[in-house]
């Protein structure tokens, strides 16, 4: 009776160590990271995407259309400065589908707003391999290149943010914002003919667009 005790004491005691390695192994926080962080996924956390996915064929006619409902919800939230929940949501939509363009353009403004620069630019380089009609998602590759410029100094960063506000501005020409931008970021060139062409643009789109800096720049010979 002694030996069984024991014997049912160890086997108790390896199934506990067992649930309990199961549970570790499961990656904590990774819904708070792109595409859950492109880790591999415990049994549990498999079990609750496809109870999600299977409740979503169930609601929705596609999982296109249910991506693009929760792409919805993940804007929603970004706007309302919940970053955490539109990372969730996101990620969600990712599930659903991973073909949708949004999604990584979503993705890469979240780890932007973390200074994750070099990361979101490489999420909205996935955006825009999808689908490269979308003049955002180039203000938004801008954006991140500008900020490795303020903070490195190196021109290839500058040549590269205009390079992107130029596309941007091909498929939105009539974006006063981004004029603005483009004009700012020549003002950084030796060469001011670029400059002062970009100022005259925005000027007749919107001169609220242009600082008083950058226009005492352009003003010098």
């Amino acid at each position: 009776m002694i030996k069984n005790l024991i014997k049912n004491t160890i086997l108790f005691s390896a199934i506990m160590l067992l649930n309990c390695s199961s549970k570790q192994d499961c990656p904590e926080g990774i819904n708070l990271l792109p595409m859950y962080g492109e880790v591999e996924k415990c049994a549990e956390q498999i079990k609750s995407d496809n109870e999600f996915i299977s409740d979503c064929d169930k609601q929705f006619k596609s999982r296109t259309e249910a991506a693009e409902k929760y792409v919805e919800k993940a804007w929603g939230y970004f706007y309302n400065n919940e970053p955490e929940t539109s990372m969730k949501r996101f990620n969600q939509a990712w599930l659903l589908d991973k073909d949708n363009a949004e999604i990584y353009w979503g993705f890469g403004n979240l780890v932007g707003m973390k200074h994750e620069l070099k990361q979101s630019i490489s999420l909205f380089e996935k955006s825009i391999k999808i689908n490269p009609n979308n003049p955002k998602v180039y203000e938004s590759v801008a954006t991140s290149y500008g900020q490795l410029f303020f903070e490195t100094k190196k021109i290839e960063y500058l040549d590269l943010t205009i390079k992107n506000l130029k596309k941007s501005l091909k498929l939105d020409p009539k974006n006063a914002k981004n004029y603005g931008s483009l004009t700012s970021a020549y003002a950084y060139l030796t060469q001011k003919d670029s400059l002062k062409k970009y100022l005259e643009i925005t000027d007749k789109l919107d001169p609220n667009m242009i600082s008083p800096e950058v226009r005492k720049i352009a003003a010098q010979k």
